[in-house]
């Protein structure tokens, strides 16, 4: 087994990052960190680089830090982020490994650990035939919950990680946050949304309720958060706005005049950009307002049975879908969205003949991302993080991550999204990294890392 110097750039709000550099140096691996934040400070609290400089000048530091102390893997959360992009571009010219790993495709209950990046950076096949191919002697993944954790906690890290550094950013006061708009700001809009929660989820309920009592033919949407990489990044849609308006105007357009349209809010949206007041007045202008209905609430799982089909940008949640065997029309670049899974014909047709997907080939899909990017496992439940780091380790030191051949060069979903103007489709096709890169013997962080 060879050893590895891994450097850790961000991770997620938790201790998962920490806990997971503990087990690879107990294995003899080298860990690195660069903190950009008092955030990361905070999460990580061991020995580590402060890197101060621009964000225009990340690369070039990056690209000698990594010489200079012999990384041969960069591990990063969230492959969008500015920093991350760059870091990825970094180990390409190298030729190192880069991962990244963030919430799970299959989640609840599963983390994504993936080469390079996620969505329309994916190494993952979108060729149906070679996933059947893959898959046909991999074992089902295990989709029971078994790493629980709250909400409370989960709220709790994730505003402990902001709210410190947005407070302490004159200790780091040219990092770029890349937020969607100011942390203050953001955590203020959810006071409303927090006092209104058992009105919404009630109302939410009923409205389950009566459609299912009417038996009609229902439609469901359910909404992203503003600031997500998988929109910003993955979509054509610079505004959520654009993707509501454009699924209203079909639906008045096309869709049977007994149908009806729920849209419904993501549970961890702040508020600040009205999408119920939106969705109303653009109903109210096509005429449509009786058939649109937005809420706040209700089971997610409820709703796919209720539904007919299920309109997204590519929110996870079409694959709860495509599981539960709902159609899918994916508006945004989704990992799942290929011929047999998703609807592949015009948003206006799907409302009168969804394509609905092969039970077989989801199957063997699920088959295929659990056994090559998906580790079972969570970052707030500690027994979920022990079982995630576990399976981590073992596919870093087996050069498994992207294994069972779920490696396709360049990104399959690369060329749409150059297609459609999505911004930092930035992938150089470059050759998958050798699993023996490493340029110089390890070190310790060089005395000069820190920028001021």
């Amino acid at each position: 087994m060879r050893k590895h110097t891994v450097l850790f750039l961000q991770g997620p709000p938790s201790p998962f990052a920490r806990e997971l550099a503990a087990a690879l140096r107990a294995r003899g691996h080298a860990t690195l960190r660069i903190h950009f934040s008092a955030g990361d400070w905070l999460y990580w609290r061991g020995e580590a680089c402060n890197y101060k400089g621009p964000l225009a000048e990340w690369g070039t530091f990056l690209e000698t830090f990594v010489k200079t102390n012999g990384v041969t893997d960069i591990l990063y959360y969230a492959d969008r982020f500015p920093y991350h992009r760059s870091a990825a571009a970094v180990a390409r010219r190298l030729g190192i490994a880069a991962y990244t790993y963030e919430f799970g495709y299959l989640r609840p209950d599963w983390i994504t650990f993936e080469r390079n990046g996620m969505s329309a950076q994916s190494h993952v096949p979108a060729d149906p035939a070679l996933i059947r191919r893959l898959a046909a002697a991999l074992p089902e993944p295990d989709l029971t919950p078994r790493f629980r954790h709250g909400f409370a906690q989960e709220a709790f890290n994730e505003v402990l990680y902001n709210l410190t550094a947005f407070f302490f950013a004159c200790l780091y006061p040219r990092y770029t946050p890349d937020k969607s708009c100011n942390t203050l700001i953001n955590y203020l809009g959810y006071i409303p949304r927090l006092v209104a929660g058992p009105w919404n989820e009630r109302r939410a309920e009923r409205l389950i309720e009566t459609l299912l009592a009417r038996r009609t033919q229902t439609f469901l949407v359910p909404l992203q958060m503003q600031g997500d990489y998988q929109l910003r990044a993955n979509s054509r849609f610079a505004h959520q706005s654009a993707f509501i308006g454009e699924v209203v105007r079909s639906f008045a357009r096309a869709a049977p005049p007994e149908a009806e349209l729920v849209f419904k809010v993501h549970p961890l949206d702040n508020g600040l950009e009205g999408w119920p007041r939106l969705i109303r007045r653009l109903a109210h202008a096509a005429r449509i307002e009786a058939r649109v209905h937005v809420i706040d609430g209700g089971c997610l799982a409820a709703l796919i049975r209720l539904a007919r089909g299920m309109v997204v940008i590519n929110s996870t949640c079409g694959m709860h879908a495509l599981l539960a065997g709902c159609p899918v029309k994916a508006l945004g670049i989704a990992l799942y969205d290929m011929a047999g899974l998703t609807h592949q014909g015009a948003l206006d047709g799907f409302w009168r003949a969804p394509e609905p997907p092969d039970a077989e080939l989801v199957r063997a899909f699920f088959r295929l991302l659990a056994a090559s990017v998906q580790v079972k496992g969570s970052f707030y439940n500690r027994e979920g993080r022990a079982a995630a780091i576990a399976a981590m380790i073992g596919r870093l030191e087996h050069e498994a991550v992207n294994g069972a051949g779920a490696y396709v060069s360049p990104p399959p979903r690369l060329r749409r999204a150059r297609a459609e103007g999505i911004p930092h489709c930035d992938w150089e096709g470059s050759p998958q990294p050798a699993a023996s890169a490493a340029s110089t013997a390890p070190g310790a962080i060089a005395a000069s890392a820190e920028r001021d």
